[in-house]
């Protein structure tokens, strides 16, 4: 890992991306029901909305991405490429870091659809990681949504960040509700790597 800059790891499904509002349009197309019918209150696999007698999480993410375009269309979270841009002019490199390849032969349409997405936000990163394991990725501080990948990355040791919603709400902070709270945090951290502190180092 480059010592000499300060890299934040960021996720994007659900922390830059509207992953969730995004999927349950589709999957009220996919299971035809009324997208109201579809709770925002999910977990991680969406087993709220009733997919496993329609195929399952496997099928309506397939589905989403090479029939919908998913990574293509999602819209941004709320001020999340604004504060992107405003980190990366503060000296923070962006390592986007994300496990979207976990598809056998979408994987092309899923590089491109992500690489377009971002660069139609204009989201500014250094380098893009397409990993499952995230904490062969090196960054100072991540910034996550999921559960397993937080307590992977907090159990080797890693300064994460959740980002909240509800599939992470019974997981300890530091975590940011918008990313106005997660600038805040950053710049905290990065402001103790500077400096050699580690108040907040310690708080998970």
């Amino acid at each position: 890992m480059d010592e000499s800059t300060f890299i934040l790891g960021v996720d994007l499904d659900g922390v830059v991306g509207d992953f969730y509002g995004a999927m349950r349009t589709i999957a009220a197309e996919w299971l035809n029901k009324p997208e109201a019918a579809l709770t925002n209150d999910v977990s991680y696999g969406l087993e709220e909305w009733g997919i496993t007698e329609y195929g399952g999480y496997d099928r309506l993410h397939r589905f989403a991405v090479t029939q919908r375009h998913l990574f293509r269309d999602m819209l941004p979270i709320k001020d999340a490429p604004a504060t992107l841009r405003k980190l990366s002019n503060r000296g923070v490199r962006i390592r986007i870091i994300t496990h979207r390849l976990f598809l056998k032969y979408s994987h092309k349409t899923t590089i491109t659809q992500t690489v377009d997405w971002l660069d139609n936000y204009d989201i500014p990163y250094w380098d893009i990681c397409f990993m499952n394991d995230k904490v062969a990725v090196g960054a100072h501080v991540y910034i996550d949504d999921a559960p397993q990948n937080i307590t992977q990355l907090r159990d080797q040791g890693n300064q994460t960040i959740v980002f909240t919603n509800s599939t992470n709400r019974n997981i300890p902070g530091p975590r940011a509700g918008s990313w106005i709270e997660a600038e805040r945090i950053v710049l905290e951290f990065m402001e103790e790597w500077k400096t050699g502190t580690t108040s907040m180092f310690n708080q998970v």
